[in-house]
């Protein structure tokens, strides 16, 4: 009967709080949101990174910061001035010319999408703006590319770079043991506190407010790895006033971006012509991890991903290494074993 009377008024519009148009406070918002969900402290950083990178673009073509000037228009040039426009070290001064190349590659691209996507549906979603310019925006096509790794003969050259007498090197080549013996991702091992190292159990322990997916998890480690972060600890102790394992000189945090700019230092002073990041030391743990026999499910938890996909993302084997397993399992050799007789000449 009550659905019968009249008077009612349908609702057919959204209900939009009352908020500004300026996309520097719409992104503080979002930063608020974010933080209230509980997402890690790197994946806000990203956020940040990122946003940076498209208010650049912005300001370069003359687009007012207000979320009124933003469609899906300006979001596809951004993605063409992406892969035709960004040069790369344009504003470093010390940098070579041929250095400066021309275009990001599509999996750079995609990463700086996300967060806008992220940003701009998480706003919607919130009432804080009318339309989702994201909305019908179409990753860049990424090639499938082999993922290159370090063999075992560039590891050891890259492990004897470090001068081991002096605190930032000994430093490094602590952290390079904790990336390959540990697998984990570099922001997890410079969230790392002395508390988080279980010397007689061999492990360590990654928080939750530390780890990517947010859940903590024990990565053990070899005697070896667990000897040299208690060493690292110790002399930390002596002279600074920090719980972070892993310290610049100064007593303050070590960044990704110094160790990454180190890394690269001791790759070229040791003649390796691959590109050294630190996230190599995981793709190349993981692959020798599965060329040596390890279970894949004992290794995705290692890695700390819920999702078994992503872990065959890591497990890129070598060429030589499925050549030889090729040659062990394939089902041709039940066949030549049989005819592969000394044969017998019949003369006529």
């Amino acid at each position: 009967m009550s659905a019968n009377r009249a008077g009612k008024r349908v609702k057919k519009e959204r209900t939009l709080r009352k908020t500004t148009t300026n996309l520097d406070v719409l992104f503080v918002q979002f930063r608020a949101i974010k933080k209230s969900e509980g997402r890690a402290e790197g994946t806000i950083g990203q956020y940040e990174d990122n946003y940076g990178f498209f208010l650049e673009f912005l300001d370069r073509k003359g687009i007012a910061r207000s979320i009124n000037e933003i469609n899906r228009d300006v979001i596809r040039n951004y993605i063409v001035y992406m892969q035709d426009e960004w040069v790369k070290f344009e504003d470093h001064a010390f940098k070579k010319e041929e250095h400066m190349t021309k275009g990001l590659a599509p999996s750079t691209i995609n990463t700086r999408l996300k967060t806008l996507r992220v940003l701009f549906k998480t706003l919607y979603d919130e009432g804080l703006i009318e339309n989702n310019p994201m909305h019908g925006i179409k990753n860049v096509r990424e090639p499938e590319e082999e993922i290159v790794i370090l063999d075992e003969d560039e590891l050891r050259l890259l492990f004897a770079a470090p001068n081991q007498r002096d605190y930032a090197d000994f430093r490094d080549y602590v952290l390079m043991n904790v990336l390959l013996d540990g697998m984990m991702r570099i922001s997890e091992a410079l969230g790392l506190r002395e508390e988080n190292l279980d010397f007689k159990g061999c492990s360590l322990y990654i928080p939750a407010a530390i780890a990517k997916n947010r859940k903590a998890r024990t990565v053990p480690i070899e005697f070896g790895t667990a000897k040299l972060l208690n060493e690292l600890i110790t002399e930390n102790k002596a002279d600074f006033d920090s719980d972070y394992i892993f310290l610049a000189n100064y007593g303050e945090r070590l960044t990704r971006d110094h160790f990454r700019k180190r890394l690269v230092e001791y790759a070229k002073e040791v003649g390796i012509k691959k590109r050294v990041h630190p996230h190599l030391f995981r793709h190349t743990a993981a692959t020798m991890y599965l060329e040596a026999g390890g279970d894949i499910r004992h290794l995705q938890m290692l890695l700390g991903h819920s999702d078994l996909r992503m872990v065959m993302r890591y497990t890129h084997l070598s060429g030589r290494s499925l050549t030889e397993q090729h040659n062990k399992y394939s089902a041709i050799n039940v066949v030549r074993k049989k005819l592969n007789k000394q044969r017998k000449i019949k003369r006529r």
